[in-house]
């Protein structure tokens, strides 16, 4: 069976939307914080570099799967 918005009652969708807000500015605030560290933008530089040089594993590789 498939739920339609209008199968929510309205303090049903009033949560959802509140959930779902809240949920994307906690993920907001989690990037903020991370873009200003100084330690993190240097990882993600260091990554790129070693991905750029080919310094990388496949997924199988770190899985073993053969």
């Amino acid at each position: 069976m498939i739920t339609k918005v209008k199968d929510l009652t309205v303090e049903e969708l009033r949560n959802l939307i509140s959930d779902t807000v809240t949920d994307s500015m906690q993920d907001l605030i989690e990037d903020m914080t991370a873009i200003s560290s100084e330690n993190y933008l240097q990882s993600i530089e260091e990554a790129r570099n070693d991905y750029t040089e080919g310094r990388v594993k496949s997924f199988e590789e770190i899985w073993c799967i053969k």
